[in-house]
């Protein structure tokens, strides 16, 4: 059945949202819209100026100043609304600045956060470097613990990364905003492994979702970029006033990157999912293989939460090997079409040859001893990977 143009998929809102409008006098307009790089806004008279000024304190998306961006900026927030089904978006440097930004609009000095213990390392050094110099309180929780008992009379935050960053752990995101709202707390969940276009926390009951751009919507990894997203006015308010007041701001040189990233987001993701599912399969076979953490793949144990609550998959998974800690750290160093490297959601495939130290705040993990690597499968054919990936055991194993 054809879909209502009145109403049009998503794959068509990402291609024309954010386009430039065409130019009154000459009736045309540039496809992409240009990079608007800007400083200082000017205005024609002050009546102008305080104009501007009483629609921005009313709440529009209006420029007075460079910081907050122009065109292309709004451009973008405007995408990030439509991925996640958001109201309001808010741009930052980085990921990790889109999670500070949440912290500094929704906390304040004595209260409590709870955070679930499989999110993004960074947030560890966010809470040692910057909370506790605040006197806020972040208590870690696995998914298997009683939460009702964590809470306090001053918690405020429930913060969550799903799937969990290293391990992939899907949660169960409409229980935890029922949970939420039943202890009036905020949940905010970092969405970067969905970046809204396979999962849509805010659609699933969450209040706040976070994505990482610099990841699958940049998709070519050559931009930093982070967005909160809402869809709750009063927090928009709360977010807005921390944003400008803080100073956030990206280039528009990036927001351009990201608007063009996202026009291919539907067709990469998609195929990143299905090299990975290829990956699985082949890794599935191996006897130096314990376990394939990757919620597409029938056997992880988050599958159903998956198949519940996502529209599909995407290139990352991480891989549990029967190898001592010498024979992995060759394995890693084997590879030739994998890069190692932290980041992922550009075409490339990477692989992460993942520390103790990090495993050890994942109460998911199980392994004991074994190690772990974390693969971005990315858009080379995947019987080049897999070839890769045979010649890579085998000298493991050497």
């Amino acid at each position: 059945m054809a879909k209502d143009p009145v109403n049009p998929h998503l794959d068509t809102l990402l291609q024309h949202t954010g386009t430039a409008p065409f130019n009154p006098d000459t009736g045309s307009a540039p496809v992409n819209l240009p990079s608007m790089r800007a400083s200082t806004v000017r205005f024609q008279n002050l009546q102008a100026l305080e104009a501007t000024q009483r629609r921005k304190n009313a709440g529009e998306r209006v420029a007075t100043y460079g910081r907050m961006g122009l065109d292309t900026h709004a451009a973008l927030e405007r995408v990030f609304c439509e991925l996640e089904a958001g109201t309001h978006a808010y741009l930052a440097s980085s990921g990790v600045g889109a999670i500070t930004m949440v912290m500094m609009s929704l906390l304040s000095s004595g209260d409590h956060v709870l955070v679930s213990d499989c999110v993004y390392g960074p947030v560890y050094e966010l809470d040692d470097a910057l909370l506790k110099r605040l006197n806020i309180e972040v208590t870690y929780f696995s998914a298997g613990d009683d939460l009702a008992s964590l809470v306090r009379p001053n918690t405020r935050l429930l913060y969550v990364e799903s799937p969990g960053s290293l391990l992939f752990q899907m949660l169960d995101i409409p229980a935890l905003a029922n949970f939420a709202r039943e202890h009036d707390l905020v949940l905010a969940c970092d969405n970067t492994w969905g970046s809204g276009y396979i999962y849509q926390p805010l659609s699933l009951g969450a209040h706040v979702s976070v994505v990482a751009g610099t990841k699958y919507v940049g998709g070519h990894s050559d931009l930093m970029l982070g967005a909160v997203i809402t869809n709750d006015t009063q927090i928009a308010q709360r977010i807005n006033r921390t944003q400008y007041a803080m100073g956030y701001s990206i280039s528009a040189d990036d927001a351009w990157l990201a608007l063009r990233g996202v026009r291919t987001l539907p067709i990469r993701m998609a195929q990143h999912g299905k090299n990975a599912l290829q990956v699985c399969e082949f890794l599935a076979q191996r006897p130096e293989v314990a376990r394939i953490y990757h919620p597409a793949w029938p056997q992880d144990p988050g599958h159903a939460i998956w198949q519940r609550d996502c529209t599909g998959s995407n290139g990352m998974m991480a891989v549990e090997l029967k190898l001592s800690k010498e024979a992995s750290r060759r394995f890693v160093d084997a590879l030739t079409l994998f890069g190692i490297g932290y980041s992922w959601g550009g075409y490339e495939s990477l692989v992460q040859w993942v520390t103790p130290g990090e495993l050890a705040r994942h109460c998911y993990w199980t392994g004991g001893d074994h190690a772990l690597v974390r693969l971005h499968i990315g858009l080379e054919n995947p019987a080049d990977l897999i070839a890769d990936l045979t010649q890579a055991l085998e000298q493991a194993g050497v």
